[in-house]
């Protein structure tokens, strides 16, 4: 098997959006348990933290119970425990933990209450007030006998981890950059389209510039259904036949036995064309022990933050551009794809490989975590030389070529006609990593072109 058994996999998840997973957006909820206005903005974050999953809203404004608050506390004290903060001796086995406002308060506090926080002393009602994770009416009444919802708690928990990380200037910096012409300001973040490393949160110079733009652009719309559902239609196949003839007899019961694995019937996806099985394989094989069940890859996060605060969505590409990219692929290339994909799936899952997948496994995680590093320090010099731009524009790769020659000029000639918009106007462009790196990438690009482009620190 080529070297690009690993390479291949790491260039998709870098460069398409079409490895990105649906975004969640309160407004698009059937459900009946919609939130408040008020806890609509702490939904992106409740959901990347693990702090609601996708069916949130069957049980959002109901009162929380002792496990769900135990789960909860359990997540606020795994990510402040990622901040090696000071430690100390804390007395706080004599506060009420229990379904009101104030227990739930004190059972959040005992986890800050562990470290050595400004205030930490003064107790839960003083910290968590301090800190903006309690407000209270208008008239500061905090209501600590009054039965705590699931949605009160969720906040509290999601206020209590930002405000920790933000007061130690901590989270994921991403690689983002800062474009200028004139009046208009253009942030530009290159993305990864996949959730592990302990992501979230994310720092807050990167959540301040998406709440400061009133478009939010991506390589894809991912509220779009009409594309969606023109993506779906290039996946399947329409001509009457089956995965089963376009594939090998072994690579094809492969794939019969990984969809059992899955949770499928044997025969589920004998509708899906090699290469859509290969993206999605892919994506599975570079998860980690942090990617939950409710994984939401970078570029979700931003969309599901820029609309919930009804930020203007623009995109700079189609779902029929895009995916055109990969049905075009040769028969030949999408069944070593669907090969290469699965087997570095099949290694993850402990199965038995050959020492060469074993070796590809191996570097795939060496890369994906040396990148994922990378980009939470905010650190574009080490990323691109873990990613070797050039290797991948040099290589033979049918896929690989294709998913930056064919794009790159015309991404930046979109980031360009941002800068270029009549008034004053800001904006917030995010796009696989790729895109932004060099060679030929859109932060050179615009620099080429005259415009003042920065690394924000």
């Amino acid at each position: 098997m080529k070297k690009h058994v690993w390479r291949r996999s790491l260039a998709g998840l870098l460069a398409a959006a079409l490895l990105t997973l649906p975004a969640l957006a309160a407004e698009e909820s059937a459900q009946p348990q919609l939130p408040d206005a008020w806890a609509v903005s702490a939904l992106a974050d409740s959901y990347a933290l693990g702090l609601v999953d996708d069916n949130y809203t069957s049980y959002l404004k109901s009162p929380v119970t002792a496990e769900q608050l135990e789960s909860m506390c359990g997540i606020v004290a795994d990510k402040l425990a990622l901040l090696e903060l000071p430690q100390r001796p804390a007395d706080t086995g004599s506060l009420v933990v229990d379904g009101t406002r104030g227990g739930v308060m004190n059972a959040l506090y005992q986890q800050a209450a562990a470290y050595e926080l400004p205030g930490v002393e003064e107790g839960a009602t003083a910290l968590l007030s301090g800190l903006g994770v309690v407000q209270g009416d208008q008239g500061g009444n905090l209501a600590l006998e009054r039965t705590c919802t699931y949605q009160e708690a969720m906040v509290m928990a999601q206020r209590l981890i930002l405000a920790v990380y933000d007061a130690n200037d901590a989270g994921s910096r991403g690689l983002l950059w800062k474009a200028v012409n004139g009046e208009n300001t253009l942030y530009l973040l290159g993305t990864i389209h996949l959730d592990r490393d302990n992501v979230y949160p994310l720092h807050k110079s990167l959540r301040d510039a998406i709440d400061a733009a009133q478009t939010v652009s991506f390589e894809l719309d991912l509220n779009d259904q009409e594309g969606m559902a023109q993506l779906q239609a290039l996946q399947v196949y329409a001509d009457g036949t089956t995965l089963a003839d376009h594939i090998s007899p072994e690579l094809y019961a492969r794939v019969q036995t990984q969809a059992q694995l899955l949770g499928m019937g044997p025969h589920d996806l004998d509708a899906y064309k090699p290469w859509a099985l290969a993206a999605s394989f892919s994506t599975l094989s570079m998860a980690d022990d942090t990617t939950s069940a409710n994984a939401m890859a970078i570029d979700s996060y931003v969309n599901a933050r820029a609309v919930n605060a009804g930020k203007t969505i623009d995109a700079v590409e189609t779902y029929a551009f895009q995916g055109g990219i990969f049905d075009g692929l040769s028969a030949q290339y999408q069944e070593a794809y669907l090969d290469s994909a699965l087997a570095l799936l099949e290694q993850a899952q402990g199965g038995t490989v050959s020492p060469e997948i074993q070796q590809a496994a191996e570097e795939q995680e060496k890369i994906m975590s040396g990148m994922f590093a990378a980009w939470k320090n905010g650190d574009p010099e080490a990323f691109a030389q873990l990613y070797d731009k050039a290797a991948i524009l040099a290589s033979d790769d049918e896929l690989e070529i294709q998913l930056f020659t064919q794009r790159d000029p015309g991404m930046i000639a979109a980031a360009a006609a941002y800068l270029e918009t009549e008034g004053e106007n800001t904006f917030f462009l995010a796009v696989g990593a790729g895109h932004m790196v060099d060679p030929g990438g859109i932060v050179s690009g615009l620099r080429e072109l005259g415009y003042t482009v920065e690394l924000v620190e």
